[in-house]
């Protein structure tokens, strides 16, 4: 039974139940976006959602139990990370940010990033309208000496071509929506041996977001996705994240239905029950986000 429901329904987010899942004390969504119209969007942005808050977020943890958050710098603003910026302000020390720069960027801007909460940038090549695969080393060494990641999003067959460098570059490696693994490519495709590879050595991290992109239905409910995180949480248990996507800017776009965001925190649990229950929803919700994104630890007595 799902515990409680809202008088008014979340912003960006079907449903209005809570999930059934209670989620563990410092629970974190490692993948949300902001929208604001005051921030123009890059030329050549294929995805132009309505504004969407830290506020009308904060409305979405109050509905599914989280506590901790990764802003991520959207496609829309390619190299602006302003809108990102001032959400990350607005969430406090327990928020995180992913930030899109190009290289060119200044030590003393990139501490000043760091300073609010980055401790990674995105190379998304797949929406971003900034940046190619010859980014990747110039990139991972510009942010190495701040011990960032890389969040990638690529799909599958430029990753198997680029498997090579991926396995030099001297920062860790995070993966968005399953890796763009198609879910029917499970054990089949060279991309997914890639990334189990590169979990199983410690040189990457694969959030569980974005279901409902990779899903053929395009809908987390999909049981095709179930051998997909049981593959990524049967090789690294210690490597796998969680992320809602809201606002779900595909939704907005009419890609797929708006997801229920409730579910998609029951679909996590679902994946993490057979691949070890609660202690596995604990690492993937609180400690492997708290070791990527340098959140302080959770206190036992809480």
């Amino acid at each position: 039974m799902y515990r409680d429901s809202l008088a008014t329904p979340v912003r960006f987010s079907a449903g209005t139940a809570a999930p059934r899942t209670a989620l563990p004390a410092g629970a974190c969504d490692c993948h949300v976006h902001v929208y604001d119209s005051r921030f123009p969007a890059a030329p050549g942005a294929r995805l132009l959602p309505p504004d969407a808050s830290a506020q009308d977020y904060l409305a979405l943890q109050r509905r599914i139990g989280t506590a901790r958050t990764v802003l991520v710098t959207p496609s829309t603003y390619g190299t602006d990370n302003r809108c990102m910026l001032e959400g990350l302000a607005a969430l406090g020390p327990q928020a995180r940010g992913v930030a899109v720069i190009d290289g060119s960027e200044s030590d003393a801007a990139l501490l000043r990033l760091h300073d609010t909460g980055v401790r990674g940038v995105r190379l998304n090549l797949s929406l971003g309208v900034s940046g190619t695969a010859d980014a990747l080393m110039p990139l991972a060494r510009r942010i190495a000496p701040l011990g960032w990641h890389l969040q990638l999003l690529m799909a599958p067959d430029l990753l198997v071509a680029q498997g090579d460098v991926l396995r030099q570059l001297p920062v860790p490696l995070v993966f968005d929506h399953f890796g763009r693994i198609p879910p029917a490519q499970v054990g089949r495709h060279a991309a997914h041996a890639l990334l189990l590879d590169l979990l199983q050595r410690g040189q990457a991290w694969i959030k569980l977001s974005g279901g409902y992109i990779v899903s053929e239905r395009h809908s987390v409910e999909d049981p095709a996705l179930d051998a997909l995180a049981a593959s990524y949480l049967r090789c690294a248990p210690g490597r796998v994240l969680w992320g809602s996507d809201w606002p779900h800017a595909t939704a907005s776009a009419g890609v797929q239905p708006m997801p229920d965001d409730a579910r998609q925190v029951d679909r996590l649990a679902d994946w993490t029950a057979e691949a070890g229950g609660t202690a596995t929803l604990q690492r993937v919700l609180v400690d492997n986000p708290q070791a990527l994104y340098g959140f302080t630890p959770i206190s036992p007595t809480h």
